[in-house]
């Protein structure tokens, strides 16, 4: 699953690139074209981000990269109520 997602982080950042450059540079795009490739980069910026967390999550749950050192609930409480002091 990991692999598929992976190949839709790739498509999905290379369809931004693409689509975007066009829409930034084209001079001859009507507006129509202009709109469909903004809706289309901005459709893969979405994508690959989203992708791309599922990957880090992914990665971090196999145990392939480092988890975050985030708190958990019970000492980010604690934390809280000595800072209010």
């Amino acid at each position: 699953m990991t692999k598929l997602i992976a190949i839709v982080n790739v498509i999905s950042w290379a369809g931004f690139w693409a689509f975007g450059y066009i829409a930034l540079t084209s001079d001859d795009l009507s507006k129509g074209q202009l709109t469909i490739a903004a809706i289309l980069a901005f459709a893969g910026l979405v994508m690959g981000i989203l992708a791309y967390l599922k990957l880090v999550r992914a990665s971090e749950a196999s145990g392939y990269a480092k988890g975050s050192n985030q708190l958990d609930a019970a000492a980010r409480n604690r934390a809280q109520e000595e800072w209010e002091k």
